[in-house]
């Protein structure tokens, strides 16, 4: 897949009564010596009401013979302007369990079927701007099922997705690589790749 055309045409002021999926709020806060203080924190409206999460990432790995191998994905951000590396995500559903969100993504975003494993604690993504959080689910991927040797992706129209796998000895170098080719590198890849690298240097 080519994402050659994909790039930001403007940019404009988005008022919060015309936002789907966000919006900006300010908070009145008191710090540890009881000051009052106020930030400005962005929000999402999605969330279903039976949910303490708005979504998962899926941390699926391959055991091939030549080693273990992650599913990755390309996918072009607007918000930054350019191509991310990431692990299949998205939000959750109305009445879905972690688990049953995770594996749906996964078939839709790559066609890989596959069982939930440990799902992580919750994870933020970055307290300081937005409350968004999720879980990391890990799942398994039975390659001798049928369904698993013609994968048949369920994206949306608007979702374009280019899947491909990494070896997971070689996924920090890899995204030091695709960085030096103008990619992004999501942080959920990222801190995935420096804990590999952690766990080689302190042999853990």
């Amino acid at each position: 897949m080519s994402f050659e055309n994909a790039k930001v045409l403007s940019t404009e002021l988005l008022a919060n009564r015309d936002a789907v999926w966000t919006k900006m709020v300010k908070l009145t806060y008191t710090d540890p010596k009881n000051q009052k203080r106020t930030w400005e924190s962005a929000e999402r409206t999605t969330r279903p009401k039976n949910s303490d999460i708005d979504g998962v990432g899926i941390v699926a790995i391959l055991e091939k013979p030549t080693g273990p191998e992650i599913i990755l994905q390309k996918q072009y951000r607007a918000p930054i302007d350019r191509i991310t590396i990431e692990v299949p995500a998205g939000l959750i559903d109305e009445g879905e369990t972690v688990e049953e969100a995770a594996i749906r993504e996964l078939k839709e975003e790559t066609g890989y079927v596959a069982k939930a494993a440990i799902t992580s604690p919750m994870m933020f993504n970055d307290p300081g701007f937005c409350n968004t959080n999720l879980r990391m689910v890990h799942v398994t991927v039975d390659m001798s099922l049928p369904e698993n040797q013609n994968l048949q992706p369920e994206l949306e129209e608007d979702e374009f997705i280019e899947v491909f796998l990494v070896p997971l000895t070689n996924l920090y170098d890899e995204c030091k690589r695709l960085e030096s080719e103008g990619c992004a590198i999501d942080a959920r890849v990222g801190t995935f790749a420096e804990g590999i690298e952690c766990a080689k240097r302190f042999k853990l």
